[in-house]
């Protein structure tokens, strides 16, 4: 864009070239951005359970209608239980059951690791 590139440019990274305040900024947006899209997602499911779907027919919808409390919030509230003491006891009693052994070996500055391939390899 020729005319508001530049100016574009600067407001998005924060300056002329990549540097702390954008790589915060994009930070903070990739690690806030998931948890925005999940908590909208269960709130879309949510009101499609409460109050039915819309659709440009006119046809009432309640009939398709599947009360969504308390039975779906017990199963899920079940299944997040299950997977957080699946994960906890994976954690708490082998921890390096799914670890790299590579991570393990001692660190020599002098060579790059043999599981490293920089770019320009």
């Amino acid at each position: 864009i020729p005319y508001i590139g530049t100016d574009l440019v600067q407001w998005i990274w924060g300056g002329f070239s990549v540097d702390k305040a954008t790589l915060t900024r994009f930070f903070a947006f990739h690690f806030i951005l998931p948890f925005i899209i999940a908590a909208l997602a269960m709130v879309h499911l949510l009101f499609l359970h409460e109050t039915g779907s819309n659709n440009p027919s006119g046809i009432t919808s309640d009939s398709d209608k599947i009360p969504f409390h308390p039975y779906y919030t017990i199963k899920d509230i079940l299944g997040v239980l299950l997977l957080l003491s699946v994960l906890m006891s994976l954690v708490l009693f082998s921890p390096d059951l799914l670890g790299d052994p590579d991570n393990y070996t001692p660190a020599n500055p002098l060579s790059t690791p043999p599981h490293i391939k920089p770019e320009w390899y």
